[in-house]
Formats: C-alpha cells, sequence, structure tokens
C-alpha cells in the first residue's frame, strides 16, 4: 500500500493561499488543526504521511470520497 504524501503545507499566510488555491480547483477544505499541526511538524512537502497518522488521514480522506460520491463538490 502507498502511503498518502503531504503535496503542500504551510502556516498563516501561506496556508490561506494553500486554501485559497484549493477552492479555486474545486478540492475540498476539511479542517481538521490537531492532524494538520502534526502533519505540519512531522512531514515533509513530498513525503509520506507517517504511519501514526494513518488513521486521522483515513479518515479525512473517507469523507472527501463521500462527499465525492454523494457529488456535493
Amino acid at each position: 500500500m502507498i502511503a498518502p504524501t503531504v503535496v503542500a503545507k504551510g502556516a498563516g499566510h501561506i496556508a490561506a493561499k494553500i486554501k485559497e488555491v484549493a477552492l479555486a480547483h474545486g478540492v475540498p477544505i476539511v479542517e481538521n488543526k490537531p492532524v494538520a499541526q502534526l502533519l505540519y511538524k512531522m512531514v515533509d512537502i513530498d513525503a509520506s504521511v507517517p504511519e501514526n497518522l494513518y488513521r486521522a488521514v483515513a479518515e479525512i480522506l473517507a469523507f472527501v470520497y463521500r462527499l465525492r460520491q454523494d457529488r456535493r463538490w
């Protein structure tokens, strides 16, 4: 199994710009500050999500996939 990869990260103005670009491209935004903070501190861009965060990231991805199935985005 291939782990999810962090493709962007930022804080403050950079985080706001990432959200802006995501929304402009139809990417759903799911806010989970504890997970976001851990990923920000622990994972470099283009690196895989560490195993100890698989469950948290899987829950977020499952939510996004449900949105896709429901055609809400």
